[in-house]
């Protein structure tokens, strides 16, 4: 199995704050716009953005969550290892919010589905965009796309993305992995 860097730890830090920047172009001051890390690998993307957020740029008051999505999956029950659900944990409302999934990679889109189903039983949002760190072109069997997207890669099928967070991996890199 051979891997090849596709973001290094500086690399990684630039995306972020292009994001982070990109968030506040357009949600300003965050009063009506909460952050959602879809679990389990996208709440370090998120919990880091809220971070740079608050540290950094002095925004105050994020609203950041994390939305558990196993059972909304529509391939949930063709595994045969148990499933283990992650904690959802959403402490805030968000009817009539402006929603901003984020997680690390988008693939075929079915995550990001789930999470649509999953927020319902949350309230209706006024609108729901999508955040992703990597965007895998071409594998998509949904048509979902992100509205802010640290970096687009042409990954064929037999390829994986891996992202490592220092605060879960010890290191911020992101690797193309040759199965």
């Amino acid at each position: 199995m051979s891997q090849k860097v596709l973001l290094n730890a500086k690399e990684v830090n630039i995306i972020l704050h292009r994001l982070a920047c990109q968030l506040i172009e357009k949600h300003n001051d965050f009063s009506n716009t909460v952050l959602i890390g879809l679990q389990p690998r996208g709440i370090f993307l998120a919990d880091r953005l809220a971070q740079i957020l608050t540290e950094d740029y002095k925004v105050k008051n994020i609203k950041l969550g994390h939305l558990d999505i196993t059972f909304f999956r529509d391939d949930f029950r063709r595994s045969d290892k148990p499933l283990e659900a992650n904690a959802t944990k959403i402490n805030f409302l968000v009817e009539d919010k402006n929603i901003v999934f984020i997680d690390d990679v988008l693939y075929t889109g079915r995550s990001i589905r789930a999470a649509l189903t999953a927020i319902q039983s949350f309230g209706r949002p006024n609108e729901i965009e999508l955040l992703t760190l990597i965007d895998r072109r071409f594998s998509r069997h949904l048509p979902i796309q992100p509205d802010y997207r640290g970096r687009q890669v042409d990954v064929i099928n037999k390829e994986k993305v891996k992202v490592n967070w220092k605060e879960h991996d010890n290191e911020d890199s992101v690797y193309l992995i040759e199965k």
